[in-house]
Parts: structure tokens; sequence; C-alpha cells
């Protein structure tokens, strides 16, 4: 495909400012916008529409290969937990233990552990009621205990697997996933401090608010003193499948290719058998072994893979958006572009990340887009693994940064918090910030050493 580089370069922006103002309001949205500007992009490169669908279908197959299936079964094992009553057991051990003083460290803890395998949107409507009843027995403002909490959440929401955000980046650019854990945590635990526990603190004294009136009768519902599974129960297994991939890795870096250990590490630690056992199990101990049938283990998670359809869709449209800026040779210029502008490549994924983020909303998608557009600059770039994981979080950091109100987060946070517009700028979109640009220091930081 021979074109002239400066109407190849017309040809990227166009679909780039075209993909910012179609992805609106929706994933659903986000899903034809991807697929409407990948075509237009194939149209107007002047690829005959036969090679267009050809890798329409490659992109979207290639992807969906992996994506669909860690996914589902990362969004089973959390509706499993969810309903089981594990992520309460883990909030109300933690806060235990940390004691009165250091309780905001404790839910900023419970955050970052409950959202690695439950969606941030319903781990929040679970915990929240926990922070109301701290609340009302301290007095202290609810932003003390509820911005550690929803950072915890927000953290591993973007940063960690299996969640759909950074499964969905690594799959599109190859990034290991080990990888992708180790930075996840590395950037995601300093993120968390900052603008939880910390920020969490300052914002109190400046933002005094009780429990809304309206989220009372709730309260007045939540049932603590039912039996919850056991606090080392719930943690063992959602430890397990980062500790069975974080081993995978391990084994490429420090055995031989061709030992028996090797192999035996990379089958278990594989992300698909590591999710299918972890799922499993968690259908076993907290299904089956508390008394529920068959049956109704069935129905819970058929009900978790209806979140999880759109956002397999979504993901599915960046590997084809990507595909197609590869085949069409948009990436090529875009990639000769950055290097004759000598910006470094995760500058570039951070940049891209946050101009997506603040158009359309949405963390996920702004991630599967950014991914979309540093993939093909990967085909000219020596990168490595490490190197790879590094990206996966510095675009995840971008499409964190700057919530506002085009993001159902923005205002599921104003309502359990009972904060107005303003406020819930100034807490939770500086919040988000915070962590966005302290994860992105850290990836450019451990970028040195690798």
């Amino acid at each position: 495909m021979t074109t002239s580089a400066p109407w190849l370069i017309i040809v990227a922006a166009l679909a780039i400012v075209a993909l910012l103002f179609l992805v609106m309001r929706t994933k659903l949205q986000a899903f034809i916008a991807l697929l409407v500007v990948s075509f237009l992009v194939g149209l107007a490169v002047g690829m005959p529409p036969s090679e267009i669908i050809t890798t329409i279908e490659e992109g979207m197959g290639g992807i969906l290969g992996f994506i669909a299936v860690v996914i589902g079964l990362g969004a089973m094992f959390g509706e499993m937990l969810r309903v089981s009553g594990g992520a309460e057991r883990l909030a109300l051990t933690l806060v235990d233990k940390f004691g009165e003083k250091n309780v905001s460290w404790a839910l900023a803890l419970t955050g970052f552990i409950v959202s690695i395998p439950v969606f941030l949107d319903v781990a929040l409507v679970i915990l929240v009621p926990i922070v109301y009843s701290l609340v009302r027995k301290t007095k202290k403002s609810l932003v003390y205990y509820g911005i550690p909490l929803v950072a915890g959440l927000a953290v591993t929401h973007s940063f960690i697997p299996p969640t759909p955000g950074p499964i969905s980046v690594a799959s599109i650019i190859g990034a290991d996933l080990g990888w992708v854990i180790l930075f996840g945590t590395l950037a995601g635990l300093p993120a968390v401090a900052i603008a939880g526990p910390m920020f969490g603190k300052y914002m109190a004294k400046k933002i005094d608010v009780g429990v809304p009136e309206y989220m009372m009768e709730q309260m007045r519902n939540v049932e603590y003193d039912r039996e919850l599974p056991s606090f080392r129960s719930v943690l063992a297994i959602i430890l397990l499948p980062l500790v069975l991939i974080l081993l995978n890795t391990g084994s490429g870096v420090f055995l031989a290719e061709d030992s028996t250990a090797y192999e035996i590490l990379s089958f278990i630690g594989d992300p698909f058998f590591a999710l299918t056992v972890s799922a499993l199990l968690t259908f076993y101990v907290f299904g089956t072994r508390r008394g529920y049938s068959k049956e109704e283990v069935q129905q819970i998670t058929t009900k978790a893979l209806e979140p999880a359809g759109i956002i397999i869709l979504v993901t599915g449209a960046g590997g084809v958006f990507g595909e197609m800026l590869i085949q069409s040779g948009v990436g090529d210029v875009l990639a000769n572009a950055m290097e004759n502008a000598n910006m470094p490549i995760l500058l570039f994924a951070f940049i891209t990340a946050i101009l997506v983020r603040i158009a359309q909303g949405s963390a996920t998608v702004a991630m599967v887009t950014a991914a979309g557009l540093v993939a093909p600059l990967l085909e000219t770039y020596d990168v490595s693994e490490p190197m790879l994981g590094l990206i996966v979080i510095t675009i995840a950091s971008g499409a964190t940064a700057f919530s506002h109100v085009n993001d159902s987060g923005f205002w599921l946070v104003s309502r359990y918090f009972g904060l107005n517009e303003k406020q819930t700028l100034q807490t939770w979109t500086v919040m988000e910030t915070i962590i966005g640009f302290v994860g992105f220091g850290v990836a450019l930081i451990l970028s040195i050493f690798v």
C-alpha cells in the first residue's frame, strides 16, 4: 500500500479526531465508533472493501481468542465472590486488624484487593455501607473514609489484571500479564497511598459531609451478622491467579526454556489455566460448599457475563482499530512522526490515553483506544517484554486521570457520597488524576531499569 506521507498523516489525524467525537457516553457507542473509524481509515488509504472486511475479521478474531475467555472467567469469579459476601469479609477483617486510627489505610487496601476480581461500581455498592457505619460512629467526614476506598478500587480497576482494562491493553500490544501485574502493583501502591488516605485526610478538612439521607434506608437493610466466608479463603482465592501468572513470568526469566520446571510453571501460570482453576475453586468454596445448588451457581455466573459482554466487544473493536492502522500504513506514519519529534513512546501512550479519557469518559474504552494507537508503533521499535508491561501501566495511568462529568464513576461517587458536582470534581476527579500521574511517574522511573 503506497500513499504519500502527508496524506497518511492527514488520514491519521482525521481518524483520531473522528474517534474522539464519535465515542460519546456508552460502551456500545464506543464499540460502533471504533468499527466505523477503522472502516474509514481503510477507505481513506485506498484499501479494497474486501481487504477492509478481512482486516476487521482478523483484528476482531485475533484479540477475542484470548480476551473473551479471560474476561468471562474473571467476571464469573468476581460475581461469585460478591454474592457470597467475600468482599464484606475482607473489609471488616482489615478494618478490625488495622485499628481505628488506621481505618483509612485498611479501606484503601480493601479497595485495592476487592477490585481485582470485582468491577469497581459493584465493589463500591457492596462496601459503601461499611463507610457509612464508620462515619456514623466517628462523626468524621465521609470523604475521610470514602476517598481511600475508591482510590484502592480505582487503581486495581485500571492497573491489575484480570480487570478488563489492563487485560485488554496487554492483549492488544502483546504484553505479558506477569509483568503487568508486577508493575501495576509497584505503581499502584504509592498511587493508592497518596491519592487515598493522604489526599482523603486533606480533603476531609475542607469538605465535611455525612451519610446522605437518601442512603439511610439502604444502611438499615444491611446485615453484617450473616455468615460470611473466612478471610483467609477470600484472600487466598483472589491472590491465587495473580501468583500463578507471576510464576509463569518468573519461569521465563530464571529457568531454561527446555527444562521440566519451565514447562510446568508455564502451563499452570497461563492466564487460561490460572483463571479457570480460580473460578472453579470459587464456585465450590463460595458456592457449593456454602449451600448453593448447581443451578443457582449457574444463574449467578450467567448473570456475571452480562456486563462482561459489551466490554469484550469494545476490546475486540480496539483490536480491529489497531490492526487497521497496521495494515493501512498509518501506524508507520505515526511512528515516523514520533521519531522526528523525539517523543518517547511512554509519553505518547500517556498523552493519547488522557485525550481519549477526557473526550469520552470511560477508563476502559480510553485504554482500549489508546492501545489501538500504540500497537502499530511497536512494529518499528525494539521493545522488551518488561517495557511492554510498562506501556500497559502508562496507558492505564493516562486513562485514569481527569475523570469528569462524562464518566459514570463520577456520578456514582457523587450519589453515594452525597457530593455536589463541584465537590465531586474536588475529590474524585483530583484523586483520579493523582493516581494517573503517580502511576505514570513510577512507570517512567522503572523504564530506566528495563
